[in-house]
């Protein structure tokens, strides 16, 4: 189904092969994703020894991270947890650290069996990367959870350095403006001139090797990058339109995140 021929009352629907799901709020994306979640979590460990996850740090996931703590079905002891992106020169116990963010609201609430963290505060970032890098060769990610920025970014992949055919797994990146402008906008950061102008992510392809990606998008100011990853061209422009191509990828939009779709 094209998205044009999509009515104004569905509420799921396929576009290329990203299934989309559209809900009443952002709490409901929250139980509902962390169902799906759990579900793939269980029937893959019914097959395997043990998993690994990618998770976003962001106000969006907040929800979702919730909700998923909160399944006592899951068997956290058999899952590698990782995470996308860190910035590069924030003080070690700065909140806005991602890892900071995601052991606060999860790698500290669960008993993972491993939690690997991206070391912001390395004296060299490009280490940092290799060693990020042989981490995910050595532990191949079965899930990744994750957003999608306002200006289409996953991860810290900004329309100016993404790349879908990137030969790396991890990359240090300038952030653009639009990126570090959001983080000012949700109150992360008190001014622009606090943001860090440089972050350690994973790339595109780091992400896509995942066999499921759930994506949680709520709350309007996603609504135009939203907007643009269902239905501009699949480039680097909007980055999150390569979700489109990703099959077992579910996009999880709030009636907010939706409104420009109708």
């Amino acid at each position: 189904m094209s998205f044009s021929e999509v009515k104004t009352n569905t509420t799921e629907f396929v576009k290329d092969n990203l299934l989309v799901k559209i809900f009443p709020n952002r709490k409901t994306i929250g139980e509902k994703a962390a169902r799906e979640v759990s579900e793939v979590i269980r029937r893959l460990l019914e097959e395997k020894d043990e998993l690994n996850m990618i998770f976003a740090a962001a106000p969006s996931q907040s929800d979702f991270m919730q909700a998923l703590i909160a399944d006592n079905s899951i068997p956290w002891q058999r899952i590698n947890a990782f995470h996308m992106d860190e910035y590069i020169g924030l003080e070690k116990k700065a909140p806005q650290g991602f890892g900071n963010f995601l052991k606060e609201r999860l790698f500290g609430k669960v008993p993972f069996k491993s939690v690997n963290y991206i070391n912001g505060q390395s004296p060299n970032a490009e280490s940092e990367c290799n060693r990020y890098s042989k981490l995910l060769e050595k532990f191949p990610a079965d899930i990744v959870c994750l957003g999608i920025g306002e200006n289409g970014h996953i991860a810290f992949n900004d329309p100016p350095v993404a790349d879908f055919n990137d030969a790396k797994l991890v990359k240090v990146v300038e952030l653009d403006l639009p990126c570090r402008q959001q983080q000012v906008n949700e109150k992360l950061f008190t001014g622009l001139n606090l943001v860090p102008t440089h972050a350690v992510t994973l790339t595109i392809p780091a992400l896509m090797k995942a066999d499921y990606m759930f994506c949680m998008v709520p709350a309007v100011n996603k609504a135009e990058a939203v907007y643009k990853t269902l239905n501009g061209e699949i480039n680097e422009e909007c980055p999150a339109t390569i979700l489109r191509t990703k099959e077992k990828a579910i996009l999880y939009l709030d009636r907010e995140s939706a409104s420009l779709l109708k």
